[in-house]
């Protein structure tokens, strides 16, 4: 008798952590997809900016950025870059803003945190 109230107790506490443990699983998974967007829009940022420092375009520069955040949805994307054409010479710096609207992918966590989140990266180099 002594050995089965022993096992139901068990099974009572493992219940009531149960929900906090998935909670945090599913907390550090989504985590892990915002930063690996995170990184990725770094990576567009840099790339972007260092076309434009070896003397492209913006259009090529965002368009070279859309390339290497191929992962990210295009439509939640924004490239800005500072100062414009007619602002930087040699020598000036150039910098370019990528922001992006993450969603959150499990209903839990967007409830909790409002369904999405802004990232935001920026690199900035001198005009060669």
């Amino acid at each position: 008798m002594k050995g089965t109230r022993k096992k139901g107790q068990s099974l009572v506490e493992f219940a009531l952590v149960l929900p906090l443990l998935l909670l945090i699983v599913v907390g550090i998974i989504e985590f892990g997809f915002m930063f690996s967007n995170y990184l990725t829009m770094t990576n567009a940022s840099r790339e972007a900016v260092r076309y434009i420092s070896l003397g492209s375009t913006d259009g090529e520069a965002i368009q070279r950025a859309m390339v290497v955040s191929d992962l990210l949805e295009e439509e939640r994307l924004i490239i800005t870059i500072t100062p414009a054409v007619a602002d930087r010479g040699r020598g000036d710096s150039v910098t370019v803003i990528a922001s992006y609207q993450y969603r959150f992918i499990t209903p839990i966590l967007s409830s909790v945190m409002g369904g999405t989140m802004n990232l935001r990266t920026e690199a900035t180099m001198r005009v060669e």
